[in-house]
């Protein structure tokens, strides 16, 4: 199904009221805004761009209609088109969006000078996440250790909630049925799958310790371990992640790194409740 389709075909509500009592405010749906919005990301997927039919195609659009809406956004600088391919991709303007956006995401100045710290004391590479209403975790902050050797992870990559160590935390801190969580599980790219009943006890030590990990699942040779940030209510909102090869991670020190990644966490987690 397109991106947009499902914001198109009906209205959007918040999952819960602001207030005890007050009906949540109806969102309506948007169709040229959420087809603009499912071209670009689209095209972020596609270095080298796309032509008009591709992209129709892609999003079930009538090719008049996404034509329109890509002249727009080269208007605007957005989106540029290759005077010889007639091929499209994110324009330079996107660049400064992005700066904008990240410059006033208080997590990401409160995180990184702590993820720097990890990184350095643990030789690990630091990640810190958001996780959207889209269902997705977005890389937000990352610190890497001053070694040769490196696992390389970009602000703005995305990746499925439930994926790897921190999908386990945001299954645990979710209230969703077993069957809906089975359903979700069916959606993860593994390198090694596992059972979803071995998974779903991972979940439960999860929430039992308030830490997760990872271990050679959603990539192999690489282990990954997260730590929740809770909002004043409880509700999981980001997350800190260590990722290192498997073969060179601290053993027996899973515990103690943890816990420094659970100081650091509580410490922005007090600060954004502060700001």
């Amino acid at each position: 199904m397109p991106q947009y389709a499902e914001a198109a075909g009906g209205s959007l509500t918040d999952d819960k009221p602001d207030q005890p009592g007050k009906r949540a405010p109806r969102i309506r749906p948007v169709p040229a805004v959420t087809r603009a919005v499912a071209i670009l990301r689209l095209l972020g997927q596609h270095a080298n761009g796309l032509g008009v039919k591709a992209i129709a195609d892609e999003l079930g659009l009538v090719p008049s209609t996404g034509l329109h809406i890509l002249r727009a956004l080269v208007a605007e600088n957005l989106v540029r088109q290759d005077p010889d391919t007639k091929r499209y991709t994110l324009g330079s303007g996107m660049v400064g969006l992005a700066r904008a956006a990240l410059a006033n995401v208080g997590f990401a100045s409160l995180a990184k000078p702590l993820l720097d710290g990890l990184a350095a004391k643990w030789g690990l590479t630091i990640m810190g996440t958001e996780i959207t209403p889209r269902e997705t975790l977005l890389v937000l902050s990352v610190a890497r250790p001053d070694q040769p050797l490196q696992l390389h992870a970009s602000v703005g990559s995305e990746f499925y909630h439930l994926t790897s160590a921190t999908g386990r935390l945001v299954a645990a801190y979710t209230h969703l049925s077993t069957p809906e969580l089975r359903a979700k599980f069916s959606r993860i790219q593994w390198d090694r799958p596992m059972p979803f009943e071995d998974w779903l006890a991972e979940v439960e030590v999860a929430r039992n310790r308030g830490w997760a990990v990872d271990r050679d699942r959603f990539k192999n040779g690489i282990t990954a371990y997260a730590v929740p940030l809770l909002s004043l209510n409880g509700a999981m909102t980001h997350s800190l992640v260590a990722m290192g090869i498997s073969a060179e991670m601290p053993p027996n020190e899973g515990e103690a790194l943890a816990h420094d990644m659970q100081v650091a966490a509580d410490t922005i987690a007090r600060q954004l409740s502060a700001d």
